[in-house]
């Protein structure tokens, strides 16, 4: 197995980027990019904290982020596992990369900033739905807002229905987790999941 371990030996197999690859790149969101955000029903969030990487899928109806200003991005924290592993590492290290998908188009939008973990009253009452507010809110201050190419979603033909997968091929999340800790009661953790869902989405 031949490894690269430098740079410059990068540079020379992945030679000559385009001029649409760097002038693509804004500090600030242009009026285009915010309205791409502002369509984006789901975002991957990484993080970096001591212990390593984390990326965390989260999604909300309409936008998933609000757009503060052409700076700022706010993004809820709705119920989920209590894990915290994305803030946990915000707090510690404020660097942050989001990437967000819009069903049906090939263009993914990224950016990349500093974050910090707010639970201003006010600010959380703004997010309300269904009578829940978030416990906090993600806020991110963009220092890098670009578009991704879009071969990679279309070599994936990742909107086609026809190419769904069939969710009785895949094991459930009962199965995932009896996988990992085999004397977990998978049968009712898959029973009893669509109902707790319904109940715990906000």
């Amino acid at each position: 197995m031949s490894i690269i371990t430098t740079v410059e030996q990068l540079r020379e197999i992945y030679d000559g980027v385009s001029e649409a690859s760097v002038a693509k790149v804004t500090v600030a969101m242009t009026p285009q990019y915010r309205s791409m955000i502002e369509m984006a029903p789901f975002v991957a969030l990484a993080t970096v904290g001591p212990e390593g990487l984390d990326c965390s899928p989260r999604g909300d109806l309409g936008g998933v982020v609000r757009v503060e200003n052409d700076h700022t991005l706010l993004l809820p924290d709705w119920r989920g596992n209590n894990r915290v592993d994305s803030l946990i590492n915000i707090v510690r290290d404020p660097r942050v990369a989001l990437m967000f998908l819009i069903p049906g188009s090939n263009t993914a939008i990224r950016v990349n900033g500093k974050a910090v973990v707010s639970v201003d009253p006010t600010l959380l009452e703004s997010f309300e739905m269904d009578g829940r507010h978030p416990r906090s809110v993600t806020v991110v201050t963009t220092e890098e807002v670009y578009f991704q190419c879009a071969r990679a979603l279309m070599r994936s033909d990742l909107w086609n229905p026809d190419r769904f997968v069939d969710p009785k091929r895949m094991p459930t999340a009962g199965a995932l987790l009896k996988s990992a800790k085999s004397d977990f009661d998978s049968e009712t953790y898959d029973r009893e999941w669509p109902q707790r869902a319904a109940k715990t989405m906000w």
